[in-house]
């Protein structure tokens, strides 16, 4: 198994009050797993390109289905052909599992 089909196996996890954010190394170590995304200090962030605007709404609410069932959240900007997805969380003011757990997720439904 892979290492991003490890994280696509995980369900998120509400974050306990007092939960510290992941470590550096810790971050640094669920980044390398993902493809193509970027790590800015307490986020990460990916931009998705697609044909056009049916294509990217189709996404978008893909991405909102998601989320429904992880009970976690993203950022979107929308444009025409593109979106950029960033995760951080808020109830740990940095980055959890959770994060990466669905980045590798939304990875998997861009790829069908």
């Amino acid at each position: 198994m892979n290492t991003a089909s490890s994280l696509t196996s995980k369900q998120c996890k509400p974050c306990a009050k007092g939960t510290p954010p992941l470590s550096n190394t810790e971050a640094d170590s669920l980044i390398r797993q993902l493809e193509n995304w970027q790590r800015y200090d307490h986020l990460i962030s990916k931009t998705y390109h697609f044909k056009d605007y049916y294509q990217t709404i189709a996404f978008v609410n893909a991405i909102a289905w998601l989320s429904h069932r992880e009970d976690h959240h993203p950022d979107l900007t929308v444009t025409y052909n593109s979106c950029q997805v960033e995760y951080t969380t808020h109830s740990v003011n940095g980055l959890s599992e959770n994060d990466f757990i669905c980045a590798a997720k939304i990875d998997a439904l861009f790829k069908i």
